[in-house]
């Protein structure tokens, strides 16, 4: 074989690998692939400006596309639930009888809840049973589908407000395809209410010189979280501590704790923000996703900025239809524990998880309660050294159930806390820094970013906005150079991915 048919053969592979799903490599937006297709796929949406079907039909198709590279054959299952809620919402809007429409929503939920439950909870119910009756039953090889607690999330939604009347069913299948499958948030959020974008489906493609700035803004500090900090520290620190806290002082538990809860909100906030950039880039809005959550002076604050998509689907379609506040203090506190409750299970099929939403169904009952043992009213805002005490113990507070949340067993759990209430050590705290000087650094520059003012932001968005063409695309250049420099052999996929 000459040098000429072994090249030819190289980038058949190459062409071919494009096409093909690897379980190793999912599609991320931190990857080179993805930035070197999305600008293809730009070049394309954009020609296709005038051409409204033609443009929706595109994006969807490059949507499965983008989801096929993420899990694999399992696309089929983001085409059931599309076509079924779909149908059910078609036949829920002409029907008159109340006892039959709930009867379809009952099927929509039985859709959408029957296929998360089978991917994600099939294992964990067959251990809970062992447990119970002392035997052993054999697991199921189920691979759990990226994304699936968000797209059937997003897709029950739609039903639950045509049943309540709050929207019109759609008459395209297309449209509706298109919303579900979106690219942007498909495999990790945000959870996009059908109110919120279907009505801009249809609309003129219009992007301002605002909206492609700040897309821009929004793609590179998503960026910069995820793939420079969130995984630099990751690596290099905080799963190290995480895999064996017995091996670690105190100081170097509390800081694998502090790192895992910077790790874990840039890695979240990072995708969140390149989806949204990503969205606007072609023309549509998306809701924020998260708001400076550790600034909270209160766990109920916490919940109001943190994963604000999946915060607010629990309210309004779990905590009100379990009746909410409307039945008595002692009813609203439980209501709160149910659905943070579920909440967690949500997050993965592990009693950690299962935990981890207990305690914060339980603390945002207890805060409640101290709001009406003192008489404050709802949405008080404390000022000052007040406020600077709310925001450290509600930090802390986040930390402790950060601890159950990432490690996988109990008994780890309890040895990291068991090393920091006893064994701190705060003396060691100068060597451990000069020992991880770039993590350490690394982790004052992430909080530094995040506690400082909100207009700080605002302004740094406005100047990217200012920047000509040529400006910005050297910032992303400059931007993708220092990921290179930082990154580990191996692409790290998004936290949430595991959801």
């Amino acid at each position: 074989m000459n040098m000429w048919d072994m090249n030819e053969l190289f980038d058949l592979h190459r062409l071919r690998d494009l096409f093909l799903y690897d379980r190793d490599a999912p599609m991320l937006f931190s990857s080179g692939l993805f930035l070197w297709l999305f600008a293809a796929f730009f070049v394309v949406y954009v020609a296709l400006q005038r051409r409204l079907t033609a443009r929706l039909l595109f994006v969807t198709a490059f949507s499965y596309y983008f989801y096929y590279k993420s899990s694999g054959v399992y696309f089929f299952l983001l085409a059931i639930v599309t076509v079924g809620d779909f149908l059910i919402a078609r036949l829920m809007a002409v029907e008159r009888s109340s006892w039959l429409r709930r009867a379809w929503l009952f099927i929509s939920v039985l859709l959408n809840i029957g296929l998360l439950c089978y991917f994600k909870y099939t294992n964990f119910l067959i251990d809970f049973v062992a447990s119970l009756t002392g035997g052993t039953l054999r697991h199921y090889d189920i691979f759990l589908p990226v994304g699936i607690s968000f797209f059937t999330f997003q897709s029950l939604s739609y039903t639950i407000d045509v049943y309540r009347r709050q929207i019109t069913p759609l008459t395209h299948l297309l449209d509706y395809a298109f919303y579900v499958s979106f690219f942007p948030q498909l495999v990790a959020g945000p959870i996009v209410r059908a109110r919120d974008f279907i009505p801009q489906i249809r609309r003129p493609l219009f992007v301002s010189k605002e909206m492609f700035g700040h897309g821009i803004f929004l793609i590179m500090t998503g960026l910069f979280k995820k793939a420079i900090i969130s995984d630099y520290i990751s690596i290099n620190f905080v799963e190290r501590v995480f895999a064996n806290p017995g091996l670690y002082s105190g100081v170097e538990n509390l800081m694998g704790v502090y790192g895992y809860a910077l790790q874990i909100y840039c890695d979240f906030s990072g995708y969140s923000d390149m989806a949204i950039g990503i969205a606007l880039l072609l023309g549509f809005h998306f809701p924020k996703n998260f708001d400076s959550p550790y600034k909270s002076a209160s766990i109920t604050e916490f919940w109001r900025r943190w994963h604000i998509s999946l915060s607010s689907w629990l309210r309004d379609y779990l905590y009100i239809s379990l009746g909410g506040n409307r039945r008595g203090r002692f009813r609203q506190y439980l209501n709160l524990i149910i659905t943070m409750f579920l909440g967690g299970l949500w997050h993965g099929a592990s009693w950690n998880f299962v935990l981890w939403g207990t305690f914060h169904g339980v603390a945002l009952a207890l805060h409640k309660l101290w709001m009406t043992v003192t008489g404050r009213k709802k949405g008080a805002q404390s000022h000052g050294i007040r406020r600077l005490l709310g925001v450290v113990v509600t930090f802390h507070v986040v930390c402790f159930g950060w601890i159950f949340f990432r490690n996988t067993d109990f008994s780890s759990s309890l040895e990291m806390i068991h090393r920091i209430a006893t064994q701190l050590h705060p003396e060691l705290l100068p060597q451990l820094i000069t020992g991880y000087p770039v993590v350490f650094a690394l982790m004052a520059l992430g909080f530094l970013l995040h506690f400082c003012p909100d207009k700080w932001e605002a302004g740094c968005s406005r100047a990217v906005v200012r920047l000509p063409l040529a400006g910005k695309a050297l910032l992303m250049l400059v931007l993708v150079y220092a990921v290179i420099q930082m990154k580990s052999a191996q692409i790290q996929p998004f936290i949430y991915f595991q959801f």
